[in-house]
């Protein structure tokens, strides 16, 4: 029996996804200028990943 093509592991090493951690989304954010030192990490808007 053959594995389904979705189980098996992609050689890709960079694949971009669709939904960034928090800390992901705060190094967006002090990127764009729109993230103030002591600023709360939750309720943070929403960013899309880094092309």
């Amino acid at each position: 029996m053959s594995m389904h093509r979705s189980l098996k592991s992609t050689s890709k090493v960079s694949v971009r996804r669709n939904v960034l951690k928090r800390f992901e989304r705060i190094e967006v954010l002090k990127a764009a200028g729109k993230w103030k030192e002591g600023d709360r990490g939750r309720g943070l808007p929403k960013t899309k990943p880094p092309a």
